[in-house]
């Protein structure tokens, strides 16, 4: 079984490196172009394609699998918008790929922040009070009083896939809002950007970064979560294109939050790799869902340095073949960050000390991997790594109440 991932970041080679593990199979990424996280890389072979274009993407996949007729092709990816076009295109690639991945209606369900929440409210699982906003005409139009929002809030598109396609000022993946203005200004530029789906301000709830956590999934062809794995967000990327992506985690089990997820997935009929992000409520004690998005993780890595390698929950639901249900709990730092930057944005003692002992242990560093050891390429991810200080240093030089 020889994966094919489409991407090309830290994430596309934490699943890669998961299946080489695995295996020793030696992979395909297919990519716009030779990225820094596969520089080198003795574990897979770099296909470049445009794969911003749907049908450039899909005509390129199509020729690399009549090349490789003769291998058993599965085919991933841990970006929205690429799901997207395989679920959409799977009749034309299914006679040359596997596609453990979800229907067309249940991505469009999943994809949409606001069919999420309504589906969470339906099972009883907390969600933050949402203000809906579309776009008539190019302007903006809200579900509900502008001034009844509490500030701050976060803004976020519906449907990252959606919001992937447009371009404009200031553009990110979360906005953190304080004022009535900023929320006007924010939109006027949303809308001029000709983006028609629907943008979301959302209710903030309190607390920093370590208040976040994550959670990956697999739910199999029949039905059966296999896979469930949660952990605690320690620090997140700040840089505008990957702002709210985890840069570290401390892995621990949230029982509460499995139990929800796997509910939540029967709901909506899924199949494949999800990956929430949730937050604990100071005030109530609650994980509160903040969305699900219908692939795997940027930051997966936490979930193979547990104990449970995707590639077996993949094999085990393509196969038919019975595999027994993890949640792993064995505690597991993960950081693409140096340790020493990590341990100056905790702001309490306590998971200071628990992030020194389990850094003790080993860190999980998903581009450090000894079967991918040449000079060249660990001089690239050394500089990769030490680089972190840079961007934090310019994009969030010191730690906050609110992570903003």
């Amino acid at each position: 079984m020889v994966p094919v991932v489409v991407g090309g970041d830290i994430g596309a080679y934490a699943l890669l490196r998961a299946f080489h593990d695995w295996s020793g199979v030696r992979g395909v990424v297919v990519s716009r172009l030779q990225t820094r996280a596969f520089a080198d890389t003795r574990i897979a072979d770099v296909r470049i394609a445009d794969v911003e274009d749907p049908d450039a993407l899909v005509a390129s996949l199509i020729e690399l699998g009549r090349e490789r007729s003769d291998e058993r092709l599965v085919l991933l990816s841990n970006a929205d918008w690429y799901v997207e076009t395989i679920i959409a295109r799977r009749g034309e690639l299914s006679e040359h790929y596997e596609i453990p991945m979800c229907s067309p209606e249940a991505f469009a369900r999943v994809s949409s922040k606001t069919a999420f929440q309504a589906d969470c409210e339906a099972l009883g699982i907390p969600v933050p009070r949402t203000v809906a906003v579309t776009f008539e005409g190019g302007v903006p139009q809200s579900s509900a009083d502008l001034d009844s929002l509490v500030f701050p809030v976060i803004g976020k598109a519906d449907s990252s896939a959606e919001h992937h396609r447009v371009s404009y000022p200031g553009k990110l993946k979360v906005a953190h809002l304080t004022t009535r203005g900023e929320v006007e200004d924010l939109l006027g530029r949303v809308a001029a950007s000709g983006y028609a789906g629907t943008y979301l301000l959302q209710e903030f709830i309190p607390g920093d970064e370590t208040q976040m956590r994550s959670l990956t999934a697999y739910r199999n062809a029949r039905g059966e979560v296999t896979l469930l794995c949660t952990g605690r967000v320690l620090l997140e990327e700040h840089t505008p294109g990957t702002l709210g992506v985890p840069a570290a985690i401390l892995t621990e089990p949230y029982t509460d939050a499995m139990d929800a997820m796997a509910r939540y997935l029967e709901r909506v009929d899924y199949r494949g790799f999800a990956n929430a992000d949730f937050k604990r409520d100071p005030r109530t004690g609650e994980h509160v869902f903040f969305e699900v998005n219908p692939r795997i993780g940027r930051n997966n890595w936490y979930v193979t340095a547990a104990g449970a390698n995707p590639a077996d929950h993949v094999a085990a639901d393509l196969d038919g073949t019975p595999i027994a249900p993890v949640r792993a709990t064995t505690e597991v730092l993960y950081s693409v960050v140096p340790l020493g930057l990590l341990v100056r944005y905790l702001p309490d003692a306590d998971l200071r000390a628990r992030v020194r002992a389990a850094a003790r242990r080993g860190i999980a560093r998903p581009l450090h991997n000894p079967a991918d050891g040449s000079l060249a390429r660990q001089l690239t991810i050394a500089a990769m790594t030490w680089n972190h200080r840079r961007k934090y240093r310019e994009f969030y030089p010191e730690p906050t109440a609110t992570g903003h």
